[in-house]
Formats: C-alpha cells, sequence, structure tokens
C-alpha cells in the first residue's frame, strides 16, 4: 500500500466515481488509476468499488472505512511535510484560498499582492464559490483557508477567526427616484421596488429577507449573482435597485451609479477565516491572515492552532477603518508589514 494509491482512491471517491475525472484530478492516466487501484483491492482482498460493466457503481460498506482511513493517512501525510517546511523556514510552497467572489475580487488582491511580494515561490489558488461550497472545499481538504461572511452566526467546520466587519449599501443609477434621497432608504421604501442582490437572498434564512419580513415587508428579489460585478451590470441595466457589500464598491462604480449607505437597515456582517485544527498551516498562511486582520497577533495565533492557548479574539475592526488613512487604522502585528518593518 503507497502514498500514492491512497491519494488515487480518495481522487475516486470525491469524483463521482469517475476515473477519467479523477485522473485529470491528480495529473495521472486512467489506466494508472485504474491499475493502481486493483492493487490495493488485490492487496486487500476486496471490493472498494462495486463495478457495473467497466464503470464503477458504487462504494462498497468496506469501501466507506477504507475510504475515511485513507483521509485521515494523507492528511497526516501533508501535515508532516507542512510542518518540516515551516522547521526548515522554506519560503516555497502553495496555498488554496476557498473564498467568495466578493472577497477573492475585492478583499484578496492586495493581501495576495503582498504575500507574492514576501514569497515570490508561493502559489496561490484562489477558488471563488458559494458559502456553503467554501465551507465544502475547506472540509474535503481542497483548501487550506477558507474566508466567508455571515451576519451573526459563526461559521461552523473550523476554528472561525472574525477579520472585520462590513456593511451593504444600497446602489441605484443617478437618474433613479432613490438617488434623490439625502439619507439611507428606509425598507418599505427599498420595498416598492425589484431587487437585484446575491444569490443567498433567496435562502429562508437570509439576513436581507430576515430584514423584511421583521419590518412585515416582502422584498421583491428580481436578480441574483454571486458575483458583485454583476449585480452592477443589472443596476445600470434598469432592473432593479443593488443591494450588495460596501467593499465591493469602487470609485469608479460612482461615475453613474449611487451608492447609498444603509448602517443598521441590515444586520452587521462578519468576515471570518476558517482554519481546519486538524491541518497544520504553513507560516505563509499565518502570514496572509495576519495581513486581512492587523488585529490579531500571529504568534497568537498559532499557539491557538496548536492547542496551547484557547482561542479569545479582538473585535475586529469595520471594513472602513481598515480602509482608513494609515494613522487611523488598528496596530498591526506579525504580518507582512510588522515583519519587514
Amino acid at each position: 500500500m503507497t502514498l500514492t494509491q491512497l491519494r488515487y482512491l480518495i481522487a475516486i471517491a470525491d469524483s463521482g466515481l469517475n476515473i477519467t475525472l479523477a485522473a485529470e484530478r491528480v495529473h495521472a492516466t486512467q489506466p494508472g488509476i485504474s491499475k493502481q487501484l486493483k492493487q490495493l483491492e488485490d492487496e486487500l482482498g476486496f471490493q472498494i468499488f462495486a463495478r457495473k460493466g467497466k464503470s464503477l457503481e458504487r462504494i462498497t460498506p468496506a469501501g466507506v472505512q477504507v475510504i475515511d482511513r485513507a483521509r485521515v493517512i494523507l492528511a497526516e501525510a501533508a501535515n508532516i511535510r507542512a510542518l518540516a517546511a515551516n522547521l526548515r523556514n522554506e519560503a516555497q510552497g502553495e496555498l488554496r484560498i476557498a473564498t467568495t467572489h466578493t472577497q477573492a475580487r475585492f478583499v484578496l488582491p492586495r493581501t495576495v499582492a503582498a504575500l507574492k511580494r514576501r514569497y515570490p515561490q508561493v502559489s496561490v489558488h484562489l477558488k471563488p464559490s458559494g458559502d456553503a461550497e467554501v465551507l465544502a472545499l475547506l472540509e474535503r481538504g481542497e483548501a487550506d483557508i477558507a474566508i466567508v461572511s455571515t451576519a451573526g452566526s459563526v461559521p461552523a467546520g473550523g476554528m472561525a477567526v472574525p477579520l472585520f466587519r462590513w456593511d451593504r449599501h444600497v446602489l441605484v443609477p443617478r437618474s433613479h427616484p432613490l438617488a434623490k434621497l439625502d439619507k439611507a432608504p428606509r425598507l418599505d421604501e427599498l420595498a416598492e421596488y425589484p431587487l437585484v442582490s446575491y444569490e443567498s437572498s433567496l435562502k429562508p434564512d437570509s439576513s436581507l429577507r430576515r430584514a423584511f419580513l421583521g419590518a412585515g415587508l416582502l422584498p421583491r428579489i428580481a436578480i441574483t449573482a454571486r458575483d458583485a460585478d454583476l449585480i452592477k451590470t443589472y443596476v445600470r441595466a434598469g432592473l432593479g435597485v443593488g443591494v450588495l457589500a460596501e467593499m465591493a464598491l469602487l470609485p469608479e462604480d460612482l461615475a453613474d451609479l449611487k451608492a447609498l449607505p444603509a448602517p443598521g437597515l441590515f444586520p452587521l456582517c462578519t468576515t471570518w477565516v476558517v482554519l481546519r485544527r486538524d491541518r497544520v498551516l504553513r507560516d505563509y498562511a499565518l502570514d496572509l491572515v495576519a495581513e486581512l486582520a492587523p488585529q490579531l497577533d500571529r504568534r497568537s495565533l498559532r499557539r491557538v492552532l496548536d492547542g496551547v492557548t484557547t482561542p479569545d479574539w479582538p473585535a475586529p475592526p469595520h471594513w472602513r477603518q481598515l480602509n482608513a488613512p494609515a494613522e487611523a487604522k488598528p496596530a498591526a502585528h506579525a504580518g507582512f508589514a510588522a515583519q519587514a518593518a
């Protein structure tokens, strides 16, 4: 039995028993994977997958147990490699970040650029997805860290560290009736218009929907999208009033659109980084987290991950505070800026 065989086994299971897709994921050939699978089953003395003709039909009960243990073995092998690389102060490797489109597009570019300047040999792989998919990628070991946002609840699936808080803005064309307001719109005013917002707004437990229902109103959600740029595109097309994260607004957007800050209109959101407690995180990944949240101390974060201390995170700053002039920002800890000093 080899780690390669176990890696192929997990790839097959995570590819819906499609060996061709599994081969693509692990950069192997289909005959090579099939051969290694047969050798592993011959050694174990039973089938991991039930067949129908030449296709894999399902995972056998014994196979379920083998796959579960194979995941643990591969994870621990990866942990040993990460630990050794940290002890050698190795400045190369890869960082897989599962996150939402908004965070990938509007929050991460500056931080990833700083990471690449300090660690030019680290390859960064962004995996923009929906909120639920982001945490699933972390759970399956396809991401090293997950960055998601919630309105109130703490994300499950690992150790959640608060990064910053943010509000939503209302966005309309400058010719729209709401653009004439010199104050934040009320919910009853918004209820008169079709809305363009994130696809999560369709969920029964979405904070946007709860805000309207709490006021005895029903939101008219006309169009949803994962991508904030698409929301802005459809607002420009006159198809509705946009409701989107404040960090998604750029100075150039205000040439033809008007952003109406709406603090308190909807629940305040928090962006979190979620880390697996059973994974050894590379040092450069901790640097990235510290750069995203300067209120965090990198050494304290490492001690929590190592189980030496319990989490006691400082209150996360507001996004506007993080993007204020340098003298108004939270004091930086051991992120890129502090290390470069």
